[in-house]
Formats: C-alpha cells, sequence, structure tokens
C-alpha cells in the first residue's frame, strides 16, 4: 500500500488539483491560479502540506476543459477579446505594444483582463495621449518592479492593463510568476489568430 507521501500519490494529487483548479478557474471566474489551486486543495480535501501543480499545469488542464465543455462559446469570446486587443494595439502603435496573458495563450475567461506591454520614454506621455483621446483609464499597482505605470482602460468586452515600461526593457524576457517565459506577441500576430483557420 503506497505512503500517503508517496510519489504516486502526490502526483495524484498534483493532477487532481490542477483539473479541479481549472474547474473552478472555467466555471467560478477565479483568474488568480494561486487562489483556484488552494481551492481545490480544500475541496479535494487535501492536506495543507501538499505540493501544488504549477501554472502550466493548471493551463493545460484549463484549456482541455474549455475544449470540452465550453468550445463555441470559449472561441467566440476569445475571438472577441483578440478583436479588442488589436484594436487597443493598433490604436496605442507609437508606444510598440505586445499582447501577453490569457487572451493571448488562450485560456482567458469571461471575468479576464487584457494585458498589454507598452514601451515609452515615460508613463505620462501614454497618459497624454488617452487623454487626448477622451479614453479614461485609472492606476493601479505595478506587479512588477519594473514598470514605470499600470494604466487599466475600461472596453466594452474587457478591462485592458496597460503595463507601461521604458524603451530600453522592450528586448527582455519577461517571466511569469511561475518563472516561465512570458510569451508575447505583436499586433500582426494577434491579427493573424483571428484568421479563420483555412485562411492560415
Amino acid at each position: 500500500m503506497s505512503r500517503p507521501d508517496s510519489p504516486r500519490l502526490a502526483a495524484t494529487a498534483r493532477a487532481s488539483i490542477a483539473a479541479t483548479a481549472a474547474r473552478l478557474m472555467a466555471e467560478d471566474g477565479i483568474t488568480d491560479f494561486h487562489l483556484a489551486k488552494r481551492k481545490a486543495a480544500r475541496q479535494l480535501g487535501l492536506p495543507a502540506h501538499t505540493a501544488f501543480p504549477d501554472n502550466a499545469e493548471v493551463e493545460q488542464e484549463l484549456r482541455a476543459y474549455r475544449s470540452l465543455y465550453q468550445d463555441e462559446e470559449h472561441a467566440e469570446l476569445l475571438h472577441g477579446l483578440r478583436e479588442t486587443a488589436l484594436e487597443l494595439m493598433e490604436l496605442l502603435a507609437d508606444y510598440r505594444p505586445y499582447l501577453t496573458g490569457s487572451v493571448l495563450d488562450g485560456t482567458a475567461g469571461p471575468h479576464s483582463n487584457i494585458d498589454l506591454l507598452l514601451f515609452a520614454d515615460s508613463a505620462k506621455d501614454v497618459e497624454i495621449f488617452l487623454l487626448n483621446h477622451g479614453i479614461d483609464y485609472e492606476h493601479v499597482e505595478p506587479r512588477n518592479d519594473r514598470a514605470e505605470a499600470v494604466l487599466v482602460v475600461e472596453t466594452e468586452d474587457a478591462d485592458a492593463n496597460l503595463v507601461i515600461f521604458p524603451p530600453q526593457l522592450e528586448r527582455t524576457s519577461f517571466k511569469t510568476r511561475d518563472g516561465r517565459p512570458r510569451e508575447r506577441a505583436r499586433a500582426e500576430a494577434v491579427a493573424a489568430l483571428l484568421e479563420p483557420v483555412a485562411e492560415r
């Protein structure tokens, strides 16, 4: 009989947490991976010291869940979010925008935000640009200490986080919270994602 802390049971627990966390994110609109994993472990009655899966494992389960249970609905939602992201990127072209986060990687849900990285000489330049175009925004605390500012813009589909960095950081490889390289895409790549499969 396997001990509770055996590698086989630990792997089973990780897989169960990943699947349950993905379901919580898909159904309850949770966007924080750690919160979803904590809730999943509680729901499964696992002990506090249980090792959590990494975000990549949860993302994989989330894609599988959406594909199985929310395929058409999710595809439509994702397409709309990417269209809105592209419109913002074209508007903000002077600040070399990149799309990143769940809208790019395909795990976005109804409560997800659009995450754009901008590279500007000053966050004030972006603020003035938005004001000149009659676009309201709010400041929120940056999660990355190298970001100069984060401005949140409300759109019809979702809030958009405009994360502003100095221009010299454009070639820097940013990482996700769990240490993986953060994927990002320029407007041309986002436009390609919006093309019908037959045209690609």
